[in-house]
């Protein structure tokens, strides 16, 4: 059990949105309940009762009412409010709470000034830009493809992307032209708009040839857009630019009434193996899991400025922006977070006024590791909430917040994923904050633990899985007509229950810890050891910058190996004293099984391009497969980091041949 480090003050029920609910619940429903853990039982228990609520309270814009809420409970193939029709981008932009001159998108970044919308501004923007679209022949069911960083032009796309029933796709600029193509060429797009580069840090990055490339890999493609956003300029030949599309105009904006499960947008696995999955999004499930998220979890609302730190390629920006449907305001950036040193967001963070900070888990340790103290370097008082994802966060990162940063926010750490691009475990302002532990099952998120046999757990590592259906999870996957890819994904080992590939332990309170992706485990001596807390300690050496672990079984039932990879600090050579110290340490914090076998050298760990470590491609690449099978390239930030793995696998491989 970790330490205590916040408590809901006493009067949380008269100032959070989930009080809010509560009454509204108790006037509305006739239903009290006496705490979190009742209201999150009749949640996923009474989804009919729950989810209605959620459409009722948020006053969901409709221009059909559904017929039910849930027509078929079974998964995969639920079907929520048959027969309602509505849209996405007209329930964000009703921005309750917000006067027409509030500003609520303040984006700032590397490559130009800032830029501040207010309501009317972004209502405005979208307006016209749904307008220059339907003059490309934009209709319902087209795909409009964004080649963009997080800045408002790709927001004021999605929104009029969608206020058509269009559907809209994303990958961020520092993708490669491979990665791209890969994610696009199967869901055809008509419409391609691109950024002519960008600015990282102080270092201008060009990519006009890989828009190039790209164009020629989409012969579905009817029309491309530059936002001239590095080099402002005239866009290339045969290419609108960005104030063309967004041309003033007459036309009034208007919404698409679309059905429930209308696709929104496609997202996609990171394509670690093999090609990315196109997963798709609906309009109704999405909108009812952010409201439901933003305002009763985040407890985001008119008086909020809501930041977190991603890029386009990353569901969490899909997340970010449906803010201001809770009335919050937006902060975008765009560029290098550590530039010119870490303290960068922390000090945006002040000058916009924020008052949820979202970031990732490697981030805050890395600013532990760094000894940045926020507090010290920028005005924090504003803030009252931080958001951490992306990876486990270990106690050392709960405590480094409320040491450094203010023992007054709540620090939420959550966990979920691009398929359901929501958190199925976070936190809420009920309840307090343990170091090291996320507080709760997220609302209408039926959460276990399954053991190996496939029974559910309290206490023990086990399987998460869902139990019940949720409104987000995905419509399907595009071009999976029987729908045979989806099933695979999620249902093959628990038909009927949701699979989602992490560990996960679940304690007495309804805390939870996440330790790692099940696919990754260690298995030693048959205990099951997840790599989170793993990491934790080996990368808490001040000699080590970054590590990633594997075990190899053993084909005959033997303990197999342990191999651990570390990348150490600039001048720093491994050798035997500093083996020695690792393996002393992961003995004494953890336990004699977590020793590792061999402790090796290499410059840098592979991580996708939303910064998630690789251990899956590198065991395969340690077990013999070609690292062009092991791993698509174009899905990692640095890909050359593959090589030193091959070349270790190959020197194994000629060591133990025979003589």
């Amino acid at each position: 059990m970790g330490d205590m480090l916040w408590a809901p003050p006493a009067d949380v029920l008269e100032r959070s949105r989930i009080g809010d609910y509560l009454r509204w619940l108790r006037e509305h429903r006739g239903l009290d309940f006496a705490d979190y853990d009742a209201l999150w039982h009749w949640s996923v228990t009474d989804l009919d009762g729950f989810w209605r609520s959620i459409w009722d309270h948020f006053e969901v814009i409709a221009h059909t009412p559904p017929t039910a809420t849930l027509a078929e409970r079974g998964m995969p193939g639920a079907r929520w409010f048959p027969g309602a029709t509505l849209n996405y981008a007209e329930n964000v932009l009703r921005m309750p709470g917000r006067a027409a001159d509030d500003p609520v998108v303040i984006a700032h970044g590397q490559t130009r000034a800032p830029v501040t919308l207010t309501a009317a501004e972004l209502r405005e923007q979208v307006r016209r830009v749904s307008a220059g679209l339907r003059r490309l022949g934009v209709t319902a069911g087209d795909r409009v493809a964004a080649y963009a960083p997080n800045i408002p032009e790709t927001y004021v796309l999605l929104l009029a992307t969608a206020s058509l029933g269009a559907i809209f796709s994303s990958c961020a600029p520092e993708f490669g032209t491979r990665s791209v193509t890969d994610r696009w060429q199967q869901i055809e797009p008509t419409v391609l708009v691109a950024v002519d580069g960008y600015r990282y840090g102080d270092k201008p990055v060009d990519r006009r040839a890989e828009v190039a490339a790209i164009r020629a890999a989409l012969p579905s493609l009817r029309h491309t857009v530059s936002i001239a956003y590095l080099d402002p300029g005239a866009a290339p030949e045969g290419v609108l630019d960005w104030a063309e599309l967004a041309a003033p105009t007459d036309e009034p904006l208007t919404f698409t009434p679309v059905p429930f499960d209308h696709p929104l947008y496609v997202l996609y696995s990171s394509g670690t193996t093999g090609l990315p999955k196109p997963i798709v999004h609906g309009h109704g499930g999405i909108l009812l899991e952010h409201l439901k998220m933003l305002a009763l979890h985040h407890d985001l609302g008119p008086s909020d400025r809501f930041f977190w730190f991603t890029t386009t390629g990353w569901m969490m920006w899909n997340f970010l922006v449906s803010g201001p449907a809770v009335g919050a305001a937006i902060v975008l950036f765009d560029g290098n977070p550590g530039h010119p040193d870490l303290g960068g967001l922390w000090r945006l963070a002040a000058e916009t006024g924020t008052t949820y900070f979202g970031t990732s888990a490697p981030y805050l340790l890395a600013c532990r590791k760094a000894g940045l103290v926020p507090r010290d370097i920028a005005d924090l008082s504003a803030l009252r909430g931080v958001g951490s994802t992306g990876a486990p966060l270990p106690a050392e990162g709960f405590r480094w917040v409320y040491e450094t940063v203010s023992d007054r926010v709540q620090l939420q750490s959550l966990s979920g994923g691009t398929d359901v691009c929501t958190g199925f475990v976070g936190g809420v302002p009920l309840l307090p904050v343990y170091a090291g532990e996320i507080a709760c099952r997220a609302l209408g998120a039926k959460v276990e633990a399954r053991s190996a046999d496939g029974t559910p757990v309290i206490g023990e590592l086990g399987e998460l899985v869902i139990t019940e259906p949720m409104p987000s999870m995905p419509v399907g996957f595009w071009n999976d007509p029987d729908g045979r890819r989806y099933r695979e994904a999620y249902f093959d080992v628990y038909p009927g229950v949701w699979r989602h590939g992490d560990w996960i332990t679940i304690n007495s309170r309804g805390g939870c810890v996440i330790t790692g992706r099940s696919d990754a485990t260690l298995n030693r001596g048959g205990v099951r050891l997840g790599t989170a807390e793993f990491y934790s300690v080996v990368e808490g050496l001040d000699e080590v910058v970054d590590s990633v672990v594997v075990h190899l079984e053993d084909d005959e039932g033997g303990a197999g190996e342990l191999l651990l990879f570390v990348v150490l600090a600039d001048g720093l050579e491994l050798d035997d004293p500093l083996r020695a110290k690792i393996c002393r340490e992961l003995r004494t914090a953890l336990s004699p099984r977590h020793v590792p076998d061999e402790i090796h050298q290499v410059r840098a760990v592979p991580r996708t391009l939303s910064a998630k470590k690789l251990e899956v491609p590198v065991k395969k690449i340690l077990t013999g497969v070609p690292v062009d099978r092991a791993a698509a390239k174009g899905a990692l930030a640095n890909p050359e980091s593959l090589a030193s793995f091959a070349a270790f696998a190959q020197r194994r491989t000629t060591d133990n041949t025979p003589a």
